[in-house]
């Protein structure tokens, strides 16, 4: 061969080399960038191109798909009951992306996950339709309705589980929206979006997972436990060095109790059946803030948690002896998501051992052929089996002669605590009612629950947690029960 023909088949064989450099630069180390670019509309009229799988509660659908009149996307995401699960499942939305499980469980439910490689792969040569998989629920359908339906016009939230699983079964948080009113591509769609972005109540706020709460008096359950947990007292039923009135420490103002009761040396069960501010505020203090930061980390505080929708980290937090008194009674800048008070709830009915909570059972392919199952898995310890008994019967006297008796189910064996949270500048700001329990049947504990209600209505003296959330609770536990 000559020199110029050399030199023109060398130089053709570089632009070739190039050539496939360049694609395989594009197919493979920028696809994932390509493919997300919001230009690409490719991609997106595809996502659209067929029905999305359904999540599943109780083995029924509560979501659907339906074809579009306008634009060239030719599916969008419907919800049946959507306020009511919208804090489940979260929303799917052509023009505003999506969130919660409909978020995390995308590719699932699309069918574009790797774990549905081979189902794609088989309808290229079957010629079926291609579709998404299902995401199977922890959640009780019976419960979450009576949750939901407690909440009724009042700003707040439920969160319950089974104690001796972790699974979720009910999150319920109101207001709420439907997320069928913008899951679509129009003006419509646009205005529902932006007019729930406005909206002061803040509907799309997942109350149960994101919104943290003084706990209230429902804390003296975590305060009660590291006063057993750290030897301070052992015998429940023992009078306590609870002297009254009880100064705050460091400081001249006395820690009041709400109203005249007995809480001058209080047992730790009459402490808590009375909900007793000056035993709890000095039990804090007596241990200090860091055996009582140990005792709510073991818990679950202080840390996010992830279901595998994120729910924000409760905070016990590092600070001075007064303010450290005032947290142990779940004032102060002690803050706890519902699910935090549900999980507190649930490890005390469970013997002391806590589990992870999730909501997600089983993800599904197209076919309903398994493609994963949850696997149950322990949190923690945060109390000794003994001492999660002790707390038990401290916890069912408040329902049997104390603060909690609107929680009381016949034939049922149900414990709790009661919460009045006072927030606002100086208190300034109508409190939370909060209830946190569980039920007790022969076969263990099935469900442990937390309601926090907000009702900005009510008049200041009304609000109580036996008052307003111990019924919401009662009428759960009762679902979860009567469905079993």
């Amino acid at each position: 061969m000559n020199k110029p023909l050399r030199r023109i088949a060398i130089f053709c064989g570089v632009l070739i080399l190039a050539l496939l450099v360049r694609t395989n630069y594009l197919q493979y180390v920028r696809a994932d960038e390509l493919n997300s670019r919001k230009e690409n509309r490719r991609v997106r009229i595809e996502r659209y191109a067929h029905e999305r799988g359904n999540i599943i509660v109780d083995g029924n659908p509560v979501t659907g798909s339906v074809e579009t009149k306008e634009g060239d996307f030719k599916y969008k995401r419907v919800w049946k009951d959507g306020p009511m699960w919208a804090p489940v499942t979260g929303y799917s939305s052509q023009a505003f992306d999506a969130s919660q499980i409909e978020k995390l469980e995308d590719g699932i439910l699309t069918g574009n996950d790797d774990q549905l490689f081979f189902d794609r792969t088989l309808s290229m040569f079957t010629g079926e339709k291609k579709q998404g998989g299902n995401i199977v629920t922890t959640l009780n359908s019976a419960a979450q309705k009576a949750a939901f339906r407690g909440l009724g016009d009042k700003k707040g939230a439920v969160a319950a589980l089974d104690p001796q699983t972790g699974a979720i079964l009910a999150l319920a948080s109101t207001p709420s929206y439907d997320p069928s009113t913008f899951a679509g591509n129009s003006k419509k769609d646009t205005e529902a979006w932006q007019g729930l972005l406005k909206d002061k109540d803040k509907p799309m706020l997942n109350r149960a997972l994101r919104e943290t709460y003084p706990p209230g008096s429902t804390f003296k359950v975590v305060t009660a436990a590291a006063a057993l947990e750290n030897g301070l007292y052992t015998d429940i039923d023992a009078k306590t060095n609870s002297p009254l009135p009880w100064q705050l420490p460091l400081s001249t103002r006395p820690l009041n109790n709400e109203g005249n009761i007995p809480c001058e040396n209080a047992s730790l069960r009459e402490a808590l059946r009375w909900s007793c501010n000056t035993v709890f505020g000095k039990i804090s203090d007596d241990l200090g803030n860091q055996k009582m930061i140990d005792q709510s980390d073991k818990f679950g505080f202080n840390k996010e948690i992830f279901t595998p929708v994120r729910a924000n980290a409760s905070v016990y937090p590092k600070d001075n002896r007064p303010q450290n008194a005032m947290a142990g009674i779940g004032q102060a800048s002690n803050r706890s998501t519902p699910l935090q008070m549900a999980m507190v709830a649930a490890a005390v009915a469970n013997d002391g051992k806590l589990m992870q909570p999730y909501m997600v059972a089983q993800r599904q392919a197209p076919g309903l052929d398994v493609i994963y199952t949850h696997k149950q898995e322990q949190l923690g310890q945060p109390l000794s089996a003994e001492n999660a008994q002790k707390l038990q019967s401290m916890m069912e006297t408040v329902v049997q002669d104390g603060t909690g008796k609107n929680a009381q189910i016949p034939g049922v064996t149900v414990g709790g605590k009661t919460g009045t949270a006072q927030h606002g500048l100086n208190n300034s700001e109508k409190p939370y009612a909060w209830f946190i329990s569980y039920a007790k049947t022969d076969k263990g504990s099935p469900v442990a629950v937390a309601v926090v209600v907000e009702d900005g209505d009510a008049n200041r003296g009304d609000i109580s947690g036996g008052g307003l959330a111990a019924p919401i609770a009662k009428a759960v536990m009762n679902a979860v029960i009567n469905k079993r």
